[in-house]
C-alpha cells in the first residue's frame, strides 16, 4: 500500500467517527402535559374508568343502512378531497426522501475531452506563426459528503418525518369527515323525503276536507267563510311541496359531489323511521381523544416538526464540515487513458464557518422558536376544541331524544283533537275554524317529529365524528355499487 493511500485512511475513519458520534443540537421533543377532564360534562352516568367508546366501532357497524354503506364506499374511492389528501401524503413522503438523502454521500461521474491550441510565439522552441495543439482526456468519480456533526440534517429529517406523519393524519381526518358528511347528508335527505311524504299526505287530506266543505256549502249547511278558509288551507299546504322538492334536489346534488360524481339522483334505503339507532352511545375517556382523533395527532406532529426545526436553526451557528473525494484518469492520448501513470485522486475535508451574516442565523433561530410556541398553542387549543366538540355532541344527542318524546306525545294529542273537531263540525256543533286549527297543529307536529327524528340520526353522526370514529384503515367487503334511486 502506498504512503499516500495509508495517510488517507485515518482521515476517513476520523471523519466517519465524527459524523456518527456528533451531537444533536436543539431540544428533544417532549409531549406537552394535557389536563384532560376525568369525564365529559354531559356524559351519562357510568364508571369513571370505563374506556368503551362509540368511536371504537367501525362505521359500517354504526350506520347499518345498506344503501348508506354503499354510498360511503363509493365516496371513499371517488371523493376528490380524499384523493387530494392521498396525493399530498405521497408528496410529503417524497420530501422526506429528499431530506434523508442529504445524510449520505453524493457521488457523481464525469468525462471530459478538450483540445487546446497555443500560439507558437508563446512557447520556447516553437517557430512563430505556428501553434501547438494539445488534446486532453479525463474521467473522474467525485464524492461529496456533509458530515452531520451537529445534527442539522438529522433534525431536518426529523422535521420532514413529522410533516409526513402530520399529512397522513390530515388524510385520516378527511376520511373521518367524509364518512360523517355522507351519513349526515343522507339522513338529512331521508328527513326531507319524510317531510315531503307528510306534506303530500296532508294535502290529500286537505283536498278531501275541501270537497266536504264545498258539498256542505252547496247544501247551505256551511258558510262561504268556511269554504274560503278550507281553500286557503289546501293552497298553503300545497305551497310547501315545491320548496321541499327543491331542498331534496339540492341535497342530492351535494351528496353526489361527496361521492365524486356529477349532480344526480341518489339511491334511498331505509326511511328515517326505520333507521336503527345504537342502544348506547358511550363516549369513553376524554384522554383517549388525544390518540383517537386524527386532527389532534396532526397538530402534535406539527409541533414535533416545529421543535426539530429549532435544532436545524441552531446548527447554522456551527461550522459545516464536508468531505470531498475525487478519483479518475487524465491523459493526452485517449488510447492510454486508463493506463496506470494517468491515474489521479484526491480526498480531504472542507470547513465553512459562519462569521457575519447580519444576524440572519439569530433571526432564523428566533423564528423557529416562535413557530414552535405557535404550534404548541394550536395543539393545546385543538385539544380543548375536541373536548368541547364531544360535550356539545353529547348534550345535543340527549336533548334531541327528550324532544322526540314530547313530539310523539304532541302528535298523539293533535290526532285526537283533529278527530274530535271533525266530529263536532259534522254534527254542526262547531265551526270549520276548529277543524282547520286542529289540522294545522297536527301537520306542524308531524313535520316537527320528522325533523326531530332526522336530528337524532344527525346527532349520532356528529357524536361519532367528535369522538374520532370512522377513519380506521380496516374496510368491510365491498357491496355492489348503488343502482337507480329506490324512491322516497
Amino acid at each position: 500500500m502506498s504512503r499516500h493511500r495509508t495517510s488517507v485512511i485515518p482521515v476517513m475513519t476520523l471523519s466517519v467517527a465524527l459524523s456518527l458520534a456528533g451531537c444533536l443540537v436543539g431540544p428533544d421533543y417532549q409531549a406537552p402535559e394535557i389536563k384532560a377532564p376525568e369525564q365529559f360534562r354531559h356524559e351519562p352516568a357510568k364508571p369513571l374508568a370505563d374506556p368503551t367508546s362509540l368511536a371504537d366501532l367501525p362505521w359500517w357497524e354504526v350506520f347499518k343502512d345498506d344503501e348508506l354503506q354503499k354510498l360511503i364506499r363509493v365516496a371513499l374511492e371517488e371523493n376528490k378531497d380524499l384523493q387530494l389528501a392521498a396525493v399530498r401524503v405521497d408528496e410529503a413522503r417524497a420530501e422526506l426522501g429528499i431530506t434523508k438523502s442529504q445524510l449520505l454521500p453524493t457521488v457523481s461521474a464525469g468525462a471530459n475531452a478538450t483540445l487546446t491550441e497555443i500560439p507558437g510565439a508563446n512557447i520556447p522552441g516553437i517557430p512563430a506563426g505556428t501553434s501547438l495543439r494539445t488534446p486532453l482526456y479525463s474521467t473522474e468519480l467525485t464524492m461529496t459528503w456533509e458530515l452531520d456533526i451537529w445534527g442539522r440534517l438529522r433534525r431536518a429529517t426529523e422535521a420532514a418525518r413529522a410533516q409526513l406523519m402530520a399529512t397522513d393524519e390530515v388524510r385520516k381526518a378527511v376520511v373521518m369527515g367524509l364518512i360523517s358528511r355522507v351519513a349526515q347528508a343522507y339522513f338529512e335527505l331521508r328527513g326531507l323525503d319524510l317531510e315531503l311524504e307528510i306534506s303530500r299526505r296532508t294535502l290529500a287530506s286537505r283536498e278531501a276536507s275541501l270537497k266536504l266543505v264545498k258539498m256542505r256549502h252547496d247544501g247551505g249547511v256551511s258558510s262561504a267563510l268556511d269554504l274560503r278558509k278550507a281553500e286557503a288551507e289546501a293552497v298553503s299546504t300545497a305551497s310547501a311541496i315545491p320548496d321541499l322538492e327543491r331542498q331534496i334536489a339540492q341535497k342530492e346534488n351535494a351528496l353526489s359531489i361527496l361521492l365524486g360524481r356529477n349532480p344526480g339522483s341518489v339511491p334511498r334505503g331505509l326511511a328515517v323511521t326505520q333507521q336503527p339507532l345504537p342502544p348506547t352511545v358511550p363516549s369513553g375517556l376524554p384522554s383517549a381523544l388525544l390518540e383517537r382523533r386524527p386532527d389532534l395527532r396532526e397538530a402534535e406532529q406539527t409541533l414535533v416538526g416545529a421543535n426539530a426545526q429549532i435544532g436545524v436553526a441552531k446548527a447554522a451557528f456551527f461550522p459545516q464540515v464536508s468531505l470531498t473525494g475525487q478519483y479518475g484518469y487524465m491523459s493526452r492520448d485517449l488510447s492510454n487513458l486508463f493506463v496506470g501513470p494517468n491515474r489521479m485522486w484526491g480526498i480531504g475535508p472542507g470547513v465553512t464557518l459562519p462569521i457575519f451574516n447580519a444576524g440572519r442565523n439569530q433571526a432564523q433561530l428566533e423564528g423557529a422558536e416562535a413557530k414552535q410556541k405557535e404550534a404548541l398553542i394550536k395543539y393545546q387549543q385543538a385539544v380543548q376544541e375536541a373536548f368541547r366538540d364531544v360535550d356539545d355532541a353529547l348534550i345535543a344527542y340527549q336533548k334531541v331524544r327528550e324532544t322526540r318524546l314530547y313530539q310523539e306525545q304532541l302528535i298523539e294529542a293533535a290526532t285526537k283533537a283533529l278527530a274530535l273537531a271533525e266530529l263536532r263540525y259534522k254534527n254542526g256543533v262547531s265551526s270549520y275554524l276548529d277543524v282547520l286549527d286542529a289540522q294545522r297543529q297536527l301537520f306542524n307536529a308531524e313535520i316537527g317529529l320528522a325533523q326531530t327524528r332526522r336530528g337524532q340520526l344527525v346527532a349520532v353522526v356528529l357524536l361519532y365524528r367528535a369522538l374520532g370514529g370512522g377513519w380506521s384503515e380496516q374496510q368491510p367487503a365491498k357491496s355492489p355499487e348503488p343502482n337507480a334511486p329506490a324512491g322516497s
